[in-house]
């Protein structure tokens, strides 16, 4: 399988900042990838290197075979982080005209195309509208149409779920699951790491510009160790002082329905489960495997942050995508 991105020892600054340090990446023809890490972390300088948008100060890229987008412009469908529509013209008119930049000939084909994309995203009755009299999550949509109606081979989405509510999501996150089954490549970047998890083949990590993780779920899973368990205790019953007096266990703290205990250093986690079962009547036991957070931070802390660090940097990010999210009901 051929490479549809090649990123060898690319490097970005802003002044003193390292935004993009040495960066190595391959993307494979047809996989789906996240981008992933906090905000500031070097994903959306790397996509705007990867568009053309900006230039590495060292280093080298390819796309599609080309030494840059521009050179396959026609072939790409970006949606940046920065909404943005031509705000004066009609909204199907605004589709159309981006299809023919992508080099779509116009014709009764591609209204048909736009029609059946307005009414997917129930936009049908916005149509000859003006895109300034939609609401921030309609434009949002629109543009999204606009990044694939001409059947791109490489989509690339920044931060794609900003700003949309929950029902939105999840008919975008179902839209662009059909483009890569389509065939196309897909790379979307996200702080919202269980997005990433749920749906993606491929993850990279990058934080402070590094890339810290470059590898599939698969590879990922089987590569970072159980170290929690999940107690489900009797109705009635409170054992978290129990727990925490096993040898083998290090921390508990209450989850929903239960309580997670994690591993101590020096134990397994089917040793810890058969002395818990061993002293405590409980409905389930069941091991948890870890999350993408839970495996950035390991990571990050390894590298010499504090896990507070990393929670915090997550944790406003969380916060930032509560608010949109909130500010997006009312549009």
């Amino acid at each position: 399988m051929s490479d549809a991105i090649i990123i060898e020892q690319v490097t970005k600054r802003f002044g003193d900042k390292v935004a993009v340090d040495h960066l190595d990446l391959r993307i494979a023809e047809g996989g789906l990838y996240g981008f992933i890490g906090p905000n500031g972390a070097g994903k959306s300088t790397t996509i705007r290197m990867v568009m053309s948008i900006i230039f590495p100060d060292s280093g080298r890229l390819s796309v599609l075979g080309r030494a840059s987008a521009v050179e396959s412009k026609d072939r790409i469908g970006y949606l940046p982080e920065e909404r943005g529509v031509y705000r004066k013209m009609k909204v199907a008119a605004f589709i159309e005209y981006m299809a023919r930049l992508k080099g779509v000939d116009p014709g009764p084909e591609l209204r048909r195309s736009i029609g059946d994309w307005l009414e997917r995203m129930d936009l049908g009755r916005e149509a000859r509208k003006k895109c300034e009299e939609l609401s921030k999550g309609m434009q949002q949509k629109l543009q999204f149409i606009s990044c694939v109606i001409h059947k791109p081979d490489l989509l690339i989405l920044d931060e794609p779920f900003s700003g949309l509510d929950p029902v939105n999501r999840r008919l975008l996150r179902t839209l662009f699951l059909e483009q890569h089954e389509r065939g196309a490549t897909v790379i979307f970047s996200t702080h919202q790491m269980e997005s990433a998890e749920e749906l993606c083949d491929h993850i990279v990590m990058i934080h402070k510009g590094v890339k810290r993780l470059d590898a599939t779920m698969d590879q990922i899973r089987t590569s970072h160790e159980v170290r929690r368990i999940i107690v489900r205790p009797m109705p009635g019953d409170s054992p978290a002082p129990a727990l925490e007096r096993i040898t083998g266990v290090a921390h508990v703290e209450p989850v929903q329905n239960g309580l997670e205990a994690e591993v101590a250093p020096g134990h397994t986690p089917s040793e810890v489960m058969r002395e818990i079962a061993g002293v405590l009547p409980c409905r389930g036991l069941e091991l948890k495997m870890p999350t993408l957070e839970d495996i950035f931070i390991g990571i990050v802390s390894e590298q010499g942050e504090s896990e507070a660090e990393a929670r915090l940097a997550l944790h406003a990010n969380k916060d930032a995508a509560a608010l949109a999210g909130t500010q997006a009901k009312g549009d």
